[in-house]
């Protein structure tokens, strides 16, 4: 339902405290009156705009955790906990989160269910969702440098699909015995980095790696997604001392390299979530922000503020090796140097990709177990 459809719905009560809110000259015990005067105010694409900028950072974080999350309802639990999260990012620990959910109720961001069994849930207006996403991509794309197409850049295309390709055919010719921490030995790991398209340094010794899958402690970035996506598919199984490929994986050899670079996208979106909970409106804003060629610099300064330090991550090390270069991998951006510091370009195919993820579209993709 949209704005209008709610305040018609909400009691007396709400519509007072949101008309106190934004100063309506309405009488409080008139109905029509206080929804007209909530909706002439809200009505107004400058007031709109000004009291989305007006908002905190824990506020802003909270609304974009909830824009992109396809329930149609949530529980003060559920908003509470979206709310402490974001007060926590800001650093703003004294704040409490239930204030967080009390002014954005108070302000005409969440009302109750119309019906029976969802009068105890909360909702934002559809129409609410929609505005609050095109103030934010206005106020980002301002706020970036622009700059020239780079003499030369990267570009890894559908490469992690034909790689997938290439680790099962690696998979078909060789026994693949695990060590004793159940991980590939190294000299496996540099022979399939030999046989693929994108090769990485194996991973050095020390250093904490969880988080972003199962075998992201043993494995560099990008085969750990692939070696998590085909265990996951079922192309692959360990056995005891070692790994073989199954019937599955044989047959997935062939393959529509489209099609399989919309699941890897997708595992890789479910996979990492724990980690960073809002990377769908991350690789959102990236997408509306990086159409020509953009300042990765100037990208983090506006977008960084809604990253989540992960542990032993950063917000920048998110932003560059979790974001932006696994985009890269999955053809989703291309990386461009300039005298100035790197840059980036969202491909025709990462527009596509992130286009099929607007707000309230329920993602189709894998279920992870």
């Amino acid at each position: 339902m949209n704005l209008a459809d709610m305040l018609t719905f909400a009691d007396i009560v709400h519509l007072n405290r949101i008309a106190v809110y934004y100063e309506c000259d309405c009488k409080p015990n008139s109905k029509h009156e206080l929804i007209q005067g909530i909706l002439t105010k809200l009505g107004s694409s400058s007031f709109f705009e000004m009291q989305v900028r007006e908002l905190k950072l824990s506020e802003v974080r909270f609304l974009n955790a909830l824009l992109f999350d396809d329930r149609p309802y949530f529980s003060m639990e559920e908003l509470i906990a979206v709310a402490k999260q974001s007060a926590e990012e800001n650093g703003d620990s004294d704040e409490r989160p239930r204030d967080i959910v009390a002014r954005l109720r108070n302000s005409g961001w969440l009302f109750n269910g119309s019906t029976h069994n969802t009068r105890y849930l909360y909702q934002i207006p559809l129409d609410m969702k929609d505005r609050f996403r095109r103030v934010m991509v206005q106020d980002l794309q301002n706020g970036m440098i622009r700059v020239s197409e780079p003499t030369s850049y990267r570009d890894e295309g559908h490469l992690l699909a034909e790689d997938l390709r290439l680790f099962l055919q690696y998979m078909e010719q060789h026994e693949v015995p695990l060590n004793p921490e159940g991980a590939w030995y190294r000299r496996n790991q540099q022979q399939l980095m030999e046989h693929l398209h994108i090769a990485e340094p194996l991973l050095g010794k020390g250093g904490w790696r969880f988080g972003y899958g199962s075998s992201f402690k043993f494995y560099p970035d990008r085969m750990a997604l692939l070696y998590d996506y085909a265990r996951h598919s079922r192309f692959i199984e360990e056995k005891g001392d070692r790994v073989v490929l199954t019937a599955k994986g044989e047959e997935r050899r062939e393959y529509v390299i489209e099609d399989e670079m919309i699941q890897l996208f997708r595992f890789w979106l479910r996979l990492y979530k724990g980690a960073v909970p809002n990377l769908l409106s991350l690789v959102y804003w990236i997408g509306e922000c990086a159409r020509p060629w953009t300042s990765s610099e100037s990208l983090f300064v506006h977008i960084g503020p809604l990253i989540r330090p992960f542990y032993y991550d950063t917000p920048r090390s998110v932003f560059d090796q979790r974001i932006i270069r696994m985009m890269l991998h999955l053809g989703m951006l291309r990386l461009g140097e300039h005298s100035t510091g790197p840059s980036v370009q969202m491909t025709a195919w990462g527009l596509k990709l992130a286009g099929e993820y607007r707000i309230g579209r329920n993602d189709p993709g894998m279920r992870l177990h």
